[in-house]
Formats: C-alpha cells, structure tokens, sequence
C-alpha cells in the first residue's frame, strides 16, 4: 500500500498488463479518518533498518474548492542502516474527501544520493495530471502511490474469494500503470503490536528488477473495517525485507487484535 518500502513497492509491484476492468471509486470511507498515526519498523534481514510513519491529519487547505484529507508519510533509515544506505522520504497527498482521488501529490526523497523532488496536481474533469515534465492524460479514479492504498483500505472486500484479483490505476513517474492485487485468504497473524484477524493479499510484481517471482511480495491486512496494514514482506534478489506495524492511533473502528 511505505516510504522506504513504499518506494519498492510503488514502484515495483506493477506488471505490464491491463486485462481486467479497474475498479472504481463508487465507495464511502468507512476506513480511517483524521488523526489516524501508523507507525512501522522495517527490517532487512536480522537488521533494523529503518521506520515508516503514516499520518492522516485535517488541513483548513482546499483544493479545487474542495475538502481534503492531508495524508503524510515518512520514512528514514536507521542511524545503523544510514552508513551504508541513507534514507530520508516525504511523500504527501491531499486526497479528496468525498471522491478519494488526490488532488495533489508532493514526492520529496533521497536515497542513498540518489534525489526525486516531484509535484502533481491532478484535475480529474479534465482527466489531466499537471507535472514538472508537462501535463499527461489520465484515466478515471486514477490514484497516486501514496493515495491509492488509503483508496483500497476504503473498499468492500466481504465478497472476496481466495485466488480473486483487484485491480486499479496509478500515476507513478509520469506513467500510468494498472496495479493487481490477489487476495490469498484469511489468517491469523502475530507481530509486535498484537496478534490479529488478517486478511492476505499478493500484489503482483514486475519479475527481473528487484523481485524473482509475480508473487515475491505479501501483505496482510487487518479483517475489520479499518483494513490496516500490519505486516509487507518481500523476497527480493538480494534479500529480505519485513515491514511491521508497532503502534496505531486513533483508528476509526475497533480493531481486530485478538486479546
């Protein structure tokens, strides 16, 4: 759906097919509201690498004269982590309250020297998004690759069958790519903050890169209306990478942590 994941997973968990119809955004948040602070560690192996903080907050900001949520997420590298590969990622999106699609989306991260400084203002009438590199065409609904895991989170998934894929669009360095999820099942799952009721998904990855299979990557969601995310992890070429909630606040529903 993370900053230091988040850039793996954004922008490696997209395969280059378009052979379902994506879904649209006909659904209310029943999800997370403002004040919602996920808080993740990430680890790369037996090491900690570093930590991931999702914040919802409100802003008296307007976008296209309309209501937003401010979705901020931060991601930085260990201290121990920082002497082989510093890591120090913003990434913001003012999603549209009532249609949850962003309306701007701000990238500003550096990793390891290596810098992406991006802004995107998106007029979904138009079906234009606005870049440094110019104006690009785009399609319905389209998210952004902070929004459009706050968009899943918002979506009724009562109905799912073991094997079934999801699929939606998103922006992602100036391209437009369909982005497929299967759900894998139900499990229970324990990790620092608890043990919880889960629900598992497998987004499906683009093979060679940075992952061996379409199914290298794992995420699992907690099974109550919140749908928060609990735990990624990754099998990559050179390794493995686990990302792991240690604290949640200010959820909008109770949770599914099994006392």
């Amino acid at each position: 759906m993370y900053l230091m994941a988040l850039s793996l997973i954004f922008s490696s968990s997209i395969i280059y097919k378009n052979n379902e119809n994506p879904i649209g955004n006909n659904t209310k948040n029943n999800a997370f509201t403002y004040g919602e602070k996920l808080n993740y560690k990430i680890s790369y192996g037996l090491i900690e690498a570093g930590h991931v903080q999702l914040n919802v907050k409100k802003t008296s900001k307007k976008f296209q004269n309309r209501n937003v949520y401010h979705i901020i997420g931060l991601g930085s590298s260990s201290k121990t982590f920082d002497w082989f590969f510093k890591i120090r990622d913003r990434y913001e999106s003012y999603v549209d309250y009532e249609k949850l699609v962003p309306l701007l989306f701000i990238r500003d991260v550096n990793e390891g020297g290596y810098v992406i400084k991006q802004t995107y203002e998106f007029d979904h009438k138009k079906r234009v998004v606005n870049t440094e590199k110019g104006s690009f065409s785009i399609k319905k609904n389209i998210q952004d690759m902070l929004s459009c895991f706050y968009f899943a989170r918002t979506l009724d998934l009562n109905n799912l069958k073991k094997g079934d894929i999801l699929t939606f669009n998103a922006f992602v360095d100036e391209e437009s790519y369909p982005l497929k999820v299967k759900f894998l099942g139900k499990e229970i799952i324990k990790i620092k903050s608890g043990k919880f009721k889960a629900l598992k998904f497998c987004p499906i990855v683009q093979t060679g890169r940075i992952f061996k299979t379409e199914e290298s990557l794992s995420v699992w969601i907690s099974d109550d209306y919140n749908k928060t995310p609990l735990l990624v992890k990754a099998n990559i070429l050179f390794g493995a990478l686990r990302m792991e909630m240690i604290k949640m606040e200010g959820e909008l529903n109770p949770s599914s942590v099994i006392r």
